[in-house]
């Protein structure tokens, strides 16, 4: 057990960093300290009193990036509630499925998310509130307007709730009677409860198969908060730019929790995150680091560095010595500045860096470093500093954490990944069955990623259990690794391997941008594909040769962690 207790960390930093900036919400004019976070916080306690909240009883949380979603998920915790954050991407059916199977008693929503609500559906809900401002939105089942009403014609009448308590005016009232003397430092005091008990339940979208509500305890999220802390990954004033879905394991851990509990000063970005707005954000804010997931740091490279590495001229100064390494030292400084330019390093996580990407990474001593973890590790298992990271791996397994390989291949020494310690899981909440299928009796999570670890404890990944294929003489494909290559070819902005009667076939979508641009036909299109098929086969082994490739109109659905949604496509072939 991490001996540092999860809630005590966040009151510890809100007292140390008092009048540190905390919170920004990008693009709008609103910055909050840590003082005026802590003062927000105290508030949504006394509105969970009212709203007759109890200890354990569980909060959805559903909403873009900002200041508001922070305070809600902070105050929920602190109070001694169990969080639920729902990811803003999943469909209403996702989302009523969600509220009801976790059985929360309060949903807090963005406006926009909660027009596409069902109120009928929610089965469990008490009281919505909005996100915008933290008004009372609708008593579920019962609308405000009615109750207000009847309580002023009828003196006796008996509601589940009053609403009159839960506005925004009441408990102002509240809150200057409880701190009459001021709202201070001494006057953040949490609830005391044990990292072993459970504080979150994050509902994951996998590339394999759908949601599971991951339970995950205090020990689980101080794990990586403290490690955070103990490696000095952030510091008191530094600044961040959150675009990473708060609700996923990876933002919510690191641009989040660690960060507020360091002292740190997030912007959160609450849009979709292009690269273009990313790039403003960057030069912007000017962070001190950056925790990215591979496709926005592959798009960057695609967009603006692969086209001038192509030029004519460019290949020929770089293939004289010397002349080379003052141009790669110019490219270096390019991409440094347009991340802003003060920056330790690019963290990059969720999945694999693409080959070609780190290796032009690594020639320009680039300061980035990949990690590995899952939301099951709430989420991190592995991570080096680029100082010490060690190309194609993931990083060092951490010093909290247990990692091996079952049934290595005799050849290869690939197998699937298993882990114990502090940052693994309780279980899935009402899901025994899926809960002894991932945890064995001695601890171990069977993280169903295939690769291998090596004597200094660095985890190479080669791909999913689920996604490998077994090709007719035997031999295990990784199509991710396929994929890999297939995607840095003329035209291709991403695509997909995968099995079709013994033969591999690949769905490729089209950078139809750069098409447009060339002013390529359909017809002209496919033959340029035909050569990427060619061209890529001269590359791969013979059993993992493409025997055709399929375009596909639009992008691939993915997960928060801008992983393809693998399942969605695996029989695309079949007819």
């Amino acid at each position: 057990m991490i001996k540092e207790n999860f809630i005590r960390l966040f009151e510890d930093s809100f007292r140390k960093n008092w009048d540190l900036n905390a919170y920004t919400n990008y693009g709008e004019n609103l910055t909050l300290t840590y003082a005026q976070v802590a003062e927000e916080i105290a508030r949504l306690h006394l509105l969970f009193e009212q709203t007759e909240i109890k200890k354990d009883d569980k909060i959805a949380l559903i909403g873009k990036n900002n200041a508001n979603w922070a305070i809600t998920y902070l105050a929920t915790v602190t109070y001694g509630a169990v969080i639920i954050p729902i990811l803003q991407d999943f469909n209403p059916n996702d989302v009523h499925h969600i509220i009801n199977h976790s059985e929360s008693k309060v949903l807090f929503v963005s406006d926009y998310i909660w027009e596409n609500l069902e109120e009928s559906n929610l089965r469990t809900v008490k009281a919505v509130y909005s996100l915008s401002d933290f008004r009372l939105v609708t008593l579920v089942n019962q609308p405000i307007a009615t109750l207000l009403e009847e309580s002023e014609s009828k003196e006796n009448i008996v509601a589940p709730l009053n609403p009159g308590k839960l506005t925004k005016e009441h408990v102002n009232e509240l809150f200057d009677k409880k701190y009459s003397d001021g709202f201070h430092k001494d006057s953040v005091r949490y609830i005391d409860k044990p990292n072993s008990e459970l504080v979150c339940i994050s509902y994951t979208s996998g590339t394999t198969g759908f949601s599971k509500g991951v339970m995950l305890t205090g020990n689980n999220f101080a794990g990586n908060i403290t490690f955070g802390i103990r490696t000095k990954l952030l510091a008191p004033g530094f600044k961040l730019v959150a675009f990473l879905p708060l609700a996923h394991a990876y933002g919510c851990a690191f641009d989040f929790l660690t960060a507020t509990c360091t002292g740190s000063h997030v912007h959160f970005i609450g849009r979709t995150p292009s690269a273009k707005i990313l790039l403003n954000a960057f030069a912007e804010v000017r962070p001190n680091v950056i925790f990215c997931v591979p496709l926005i740091i592959e798009k960057i490279y695609k967009k603006q560095i692969q086209p001038l590495l192509e030029r004519p001229s460019m290949r020929w100064v770089l293939s004289i010595p010397f002349l080379d390494q003052t141009i790669l030292a110019q490219i270096r400084k390019k991409l440094i500045d347009a991340f802003g330019g003060n920056f330790s390093q690019v963290i990059v996580g969720g999945a694999p860096l693409n080959a070609e990407v780190e290796e032009f990474f690594n020639k320009i001593k680039f300061p980035f470093t990949v990690g590995y973890g899952m939301t099951e590790c709430a989420p991190l298992i592995s991570y080096s500093h680029t100082n010490d990271f060690l190309p194609k791996s993931a990083g060092k397994v951490l010093d909290i954490m247990e990692a091996k390989i079952d049934r290595p291949d005799p050849k290869t020494g690939v197998g699937e990944i298993f882990v114990r310690g502090e940052n693994v899981m309780k279980g899935y909440y009402k899901n025994e069955e899926s809960t002894k299928e991932i945890l064995d009796d001695e601890g171990w999570l069977h993280t169903g990623d295939l690769g291998t670890i090596d004597a200094n404890g660095n985890i190479f990944i080669r791909g999913r259990n689920k996604t490998m294929i077994l090709s007719a003489n035997g031999q295990n494909i990784y199509p991710e690794e396929i994929e890999a290559k297939l995607n840095n070819m003329p035209f291709v902005m991403e695509s997909l391997v995968i099995d079709s009667k013994g033969k591999l076939m690949a769905l490729v979508c089209p950078d139809y941008e750069a098409v447009d641009a060339e002013g390529l036909s359909q017809e002209q299109l496919e033959k340029v594909m035909e050569e990427n098929r060619k061209m890529l086969n001269s590359s791969v082994a013979a059993y993992e040769s493409v025997a055709k490739i399929h375009l596909y109109p639009h992008e691939f659905e993915k997960t928060p962690k801008k992983s393809i949604k693998r399942y969605l496509y695996t029989t695309a072939f079949e007819s």
